[in-house]
């Protein structure tokens, strides 16, 4: 295996989470599996004895004091030691507690009790605490032990005297009389590498080597795992990792799965990858969490294609892939766009008896949220409850992100409200999305009466809920305001972010003051805020929509230049523009070159094609850039299908326009307004009136307003059937929404 290098990103791991990650308690199961007592090793053949005990020896008073004191305890063991040892209290020295530990050695309880009574008057010499630790691990009460060395090393200003070495130095001298049982050295061991003292942990490692021993591989284990804190201590677990075997460290699967994990951290997936195939080779079989490992790492780029060999891979050797494999999993094909699978996964998991908590249901509803699939989430958003799994604020927050993406407020808002009804936490970020979605619906005015309900609440509004508002009194032109909070907020000591700048350059760009915003941009850099590439496409947008392609391109140059990447939002814009231009034939290169330099189109990119060739009533070609869309795997969105419905009812096509609208019923989809208008029409005009009424029904049922000429059409046809009822009240719903509605439209 190609030696590992490290990187210089670095996210750091911490122990709680590797004991998490790796299933064991190293504090105690540890010493029960200690491997070597006395072993031949590897580079210690010159191995020396344990030196022999003579402690100090006791007078002829001293003697008799002590014989006093074990008669006493012994004869009277049943009653409570600080009365029957009052007596003895003013003339006890620390000298005395070893030489009445000698007597009564073979009674742990009566050692332990004793011992407690002698610690609460002076704490004990470094030599009564190693023999009582001796003694607590030759009776097999590791828990004792473990606890009594780690009080000691947990009290604050130790010595010189209570030092690493005077305490190992104490700890040998007492071994060979007190208990020679190798299982102290383990919790000596665990109990410095548990207090972040891994240098000493490691000396303590090499000393011990000097007297034949070795430190059970889970004590070896935990080491790595602190070790894998930060930058230097990986590298010291890569060299311990590799090191270690030589001196007799017989690493096991658990001892990979915490290098796994640390090259993972690294970036180094594919180093990871081929330390999973060597496992096997050496006799160590990969577990779950060593798979679990390298797909998280493989999900973490992205790699799709690896993920599912190694689901597979994991199955046919009979690993159940646990809930943690599947949130993996999830939240890729959520990065990827292939949101559709969850159900597949669910189903999957049933199967292995794996049961979805309310953290995988939330996965697959923000997934779904974020790809706009609002219908989708809502669906799984009931399946939870219905699965009497309840949803935290998490769910109800993602939630209510999705339906603010899709412009449902009265969703969104009936969410909020179901979240205080139910005592759920409404935080600064619930708040700023619920205020985000209204300026982007340009309800400017419930979302700074939310930002004071907020502020009312206690609640501070940062850089994020001021950047939302900025960015809605933009979007409506009204820049000047915008200008006037953007002081207030700095006012207020909160510093403008790129985000910020972003959405006054937008706004600039609304209203058609290009030189405006490039001259914000400027400015942005002088106040070392630096223009990303959302500055550069925003600005690339604004010349493309007004069909000055040439300049477009001299941005993406400039950007490129400053080592930006451009994203598929970017290509989208020079999408528009192309189509915006009737550049068609450029708008298909563009796609093909994005294929060929490893950037995959979203739905976006497709869907600008597919809407002019429909305005251009090529359904052939919408078609065909249809079928390459998902011949790359990209998933088809509500617009794309919407885009195909509109376009195949303008052509009269409307058998591919009814199986497109199943199919995206079956996805989760829902079809707009514009769409149930244009497939109306389409059967009207093809004289299929049940199909068409049936459409105009469900539109109505809906909610969702039609069109002038569809209300017509149905009046007309009602009243010739003598349905005066429904003709009344047709004409009153069309003057409704199609007069009134008009004239607040014109009013607003």
């Amino acid at each position: 295996m190609k030696r590992p290098t490290i990187s210089s990103s670095l996210h750091y791991l911490k122990i709680s989470d590797c004991r998490l990650l790796l299933g064991f308690d190293p504090t105690y199961s540890g010493c029960r599996r200690y491997l070597s007592g006395r072993a031949s090793l590897v580079g210690s053949t010159n191995t020396r004895p344990f030196p022999d005990y003579s402690p100090k020896k006791s007078a002829i008073k001293d003697s008799e004091f002590v014989r006093q004191i074990s008669k006493t305890i012994k004869l009277r063991r049943s009653e409570p030691l600080r009365h029957i040892l009052k007596p003895y209290e003013s003339k006890f020295r620390p000298d005395h507690l070893i030489w009445v530990l000698m007597d009564i050695k073979n009674d742990y309880e009566l050692v332990l009790d004793f011992f407690n009574w002698a610690r609460l008057r002076r704490d004990p010499t470094l030599e009564a605490l190693c023999i009582v630790v001796h003694i607590a691990v030759a009776s097999k009460d590791l828990k004792m032990a473990h606890s009594l060395v780690h009080d000691f090393w947990a009290k604050p200003n130790l010595d010189v005297d209570h030092s690493f070495a005077n305490f190992t130095e104490r700890l040998i001298y007492t071994y060979k009389d007190w208990g020679s049982d190798p299982h102290v050295f383990d919790i000596f061991f665990q109990v410095l590498v548990e207090g972040g003292m891994l240098l000493e942990a490691r000396q303590l490692f090499d000393k011990l080597l000097n007297y034949g021993l070795l430190v059970s591989v889970d004590s070896c284990n935990l080491f790595l795992a602190r070790l894998s804190n930060n930058f230097d201590g990986i590298r010291m677990a890569l060299k311990v990792f590799n090191d270690y075997p030589g001196v007799g460290v017989p690493w096991n699967t658990t001892s990979y799965n915490v290098i796994l994990h640390c090259l993972c951290q690294l970036g180094m997936i594919k180093e990871a990858h081929l330390l999973l195939i060597q496992m096997e080779f050496k006799g160590h079989m990969p577990d779950i969490v060593s798979y679990s490992t390298i797909i998280s790492g493989y999900c973490q780029i992205g790699q799709l294609e690896k993920v599912v060999k190694l689901v597979e891979e994991l199955q046919r050797k009979g690993i159940k892939p646990n809930e943690y494999t599947y949130n993996d999993v999830i939240l890729l094909l959520r990065k990827t766009g292939k949101v559709v699978e969850p159900d597949k996964i669910l189903w999957e998991m049933r199967n292995q008896g794996i049961y979805p908590d309310h953290v995988i249901y939330t996965t697959i509803i923000s997934g779904f949220c974020k790809s706009g699939n609002i219908s989708a989430a809502y669906k799984f958003f009931n399946e939870m409850q219905g699965k009497k799994i309840i949803p935290d604020f998490v769910t109800y927050t993602a939630m209510i992100h999705g339906f603010c993406q899709n412009g449902k407020m009265a969703e969104a808002q009936d969410f909020f409200s179901q979240m205080l009804s139910k005592g759920l936490e409404v935080d600064e970020v619930t708040y700023t999305e619920l205020i985000d979605g209204y300026c982007k619906a340009g309800e400017i005015k419930e979302a700074f009466s939310l930002h004071n309900q907020m502020v009312q609440k206690g609640l501070t509004p940062n850089i994020f809920t001021y950047t939302a508002l900025v960015d809605g009194l933009c979007k409506r032109g009204e820049v000047d305001v915008a200008n006037e909070l953007l002081h207030e907020i700095s006012a207020k000591g909160l510093q403008p972010n790129v985000c910020t700048y972003n959405a006054f350059i937008n706004g600039l760009c609304k209203i058609g003051n290009i030189e405006q915003a490039l001259k914000l941009m400027e400015e942005m850099e002088l106040a070392e805020i630096y223009p990303d590439t959302v500055t550069y496409t925003t600005l690339m947008d604004a010349y493309c929509k007004i069909g000055e392609m040439a300049k477009a391109h001299k941005l993406l140059r400039k950007m490129l230049d400053k080592g930006l990447q451009p994203t598929v939002v970017t290509f989208n814009v020079l999408m528009n523009g192309f189509c915006l231009s009737g550049m068609l034939e450029d708008g298909e290169r563009l796609i093909q070159w994005m294929l060929d330099k490893g950037i995959t189109p979203n739905a976006t990119t497709f869907n600008s094609l597919m809407k002019q060739y429909c305005i251009r009533n090529d359904m052939r070609a919408a078609t065909n850039v249809f079928r390459s869309m998902h011949a790359e795997g990209v998933a088809a969105d509500g617009n794309t299908y919407n885009i195909l419905v509109r376009g195949h009812c303008k052509a009269r096509n409307m058998k591919e326009a009814w199986f497109l609208h199943r199919g995206m019923i079956e996805k989760g989809f829902d079809l707009t307004a514009s769409s149930y208008n244009a497939i109306i029409k389409g059967f009207f005009k093809r004289k299929k009136f049940v199909e068409a009424r049936q459409f105009f029904d469900e539109m109505r049922a809906k909610g969702l307003v039609a069109e002038k000429e569809i209300y017509d059409i149905f009046i007309d046809v009602n009243y010739e059937e003598g349905n005066l009822e429904i003709t009344l009240e047709l004409c009153d719903e069309a003057m409704e929404n199609c007069l009134v509605g008009k004239l607040q439209q014109e009013r607003t």
